[in-house]
């Protein structure tokens, strides 16, 4: 555990039913006169959804906009082009985004190459940014990512077919917006795939080589607040209580990652995203079970607290039993929100899987794994992944 550490989170978040009515009057405070609101078609086109309710409160506030409503699931280098391009036409000066991560992560590629030069893939790494973002707010819509939260920017090469990672704390959004309101009508499927996000981003910090006293007690807190309510939120979307409690999860997973990092799992999962195109949520949760489990011997009374803290009865086992409890407590979290045991669901080759590998040991967020592997390590991961039924 690090003994001297620096800790990151936007300056401002705001939680709650109603929140977003105060985007206009923060935009004024921060002197946006015409922000760039990046989102997607669906939530663009929705009646009083988030993108209408963020435009009202923007108009009530005399704050003029321009909209990029292009962004795709697991956003592409051709998103931010296309959105920084709007930018430029309508004569912008800051951004807000609005919705689930990829709407954050576009509008975060979009600012860092607005600012830090056109070729972002050069930038691929941690703390490679030498200038400011615009000014960013971020208006949150599901309970997986964080990326409201966090300086992590995510982009795929579609080319190709490579994730990668720019990691700044420039990235931060200034302000950031979590209504559980806005997720009322979230379906089941994505409500299941982005609460497994937060779960995965709970776990990974509390067994991360960066961890600290502080995203310790994030962690733990998110932990038991996604298996209280992560089951009742799929089951019932208008259950106000569990989307309360999986924003509250989703905001502390964030904090905590966003300081103490990840690990194979996300490193895993860009790649398997990347790849094959499909929802980041369900990697993270696929990969779950199988890469802990592999963690394991790295750090076997960490996971043994994990067990305890998923509310596993742990009394009279030694280390290693209670431990391997906390896998299967994993496991079925997963089972009950209906995630695929194998990657064969997401068209997964097992052709792809050496290059994956590669490619995953040098994603940002694998130097923090508790245990150091190797590619031919993290091709059986990927292997036993795709045979698990």
């Amino acid at each position: 555990m690090k003994e001297n550490f620096d800790f990151l989170m936007p300056s401002v978040n705001f939680f709650g039913a109603g929140v977003i009515k105060k985007i206009g009057d923060r935009a004024k405070m921060l002197n946006m006169n015409k922000p760039l609101i990046v989102t997607d078609k669906v939530l663009e086109g929705m009646d009083n959804g988030p993108v209408a309710q963020t435009l009202d409160s923007l108009k009530a506030a005399g704050v003029d906009y321009a909209i990029f409503d292009g962004v795709e699931p697991n956003p592409k280098i051709r998103n931010i082009k296309a959105a920084k391009q709007v930018y430029l036409d309508e004569n912008c000066d800051s951004i807000i985004t609005v919705g689930g991560g990829s709407a954050h992560d576009c509008g975060k590629g979009t600012g860092i190459i607005l600012t830090n030069g056109d070729d972002i893939t050069k930038l691929a790494g941690i703390e490679t940014l030498d200038n400011a973002l615009p000014p960013l707010m971020a208006v949150n819509t599901t309970a997986g990512t964080a990326s409201e939260l966090t300086r992590h920017c995510v982009i795929t090469n579609e080319e190709t077919k490579l994730k990668f990672v720019v990691v700044s704390w420039r990235n931060i959004p200034l302000v950031s917006f979590n209504d559980p309101m806005l997720e009322l009508d979230v379906p089941a499927s994505l409500t299941a795939a982005t609460g497994m996000d937060t779960f995965v981003q709970a776990i990974e910090p509390y067994v991360s080589t960066n961890r600290n006293e502080i995203t310790d007690g994030q962690c733990i807190q998110a932990i038991r607040l996604v298996e209280e309510s992560l089951r009742e939120a799929v089951a019932n979307g208008h259950n106000i209580e569990a989307r309360t409690k999986m924003v509250e999860a989703e905001m502390l997973g964030g904090m905590a990652f966003n300081n103490a990092d990840l690990g194979y799992v996300h490193a895993m999962a860009h790649q398997l995203g990347g790849q094959y195109d499909a929802p980041h949520g369900v990697c993270c949760a696929m990969l779950l079970p199988i890469v802990e489990k592999y963690n394991i011997i790295a750090c076997p009374e960490r996971f043994a607290e994990l067990a305890e803290i998923m509310g596993e009865n742990t009394d009279g086992l030694s280390t290693r039993e209670a431990a391997d409890l906390s896998i299967k407590a994993m496991r079925r979290l997963c089972d009950d929100v209906g995630i695929p045991r194998s990657i064969k669901a997401i068209g997964a080759k097992p052709e792809d899987f050496e290059l994956m590998a590669e490619n995953a040991l040098k994603d940002g967020n694998a130097f923090s794994n508790p245990r150091k592997g190797t590619k031919e390590e993290l091709v059986a991961l990927f292997q036993e992944a795709y045979d698990n039924e």
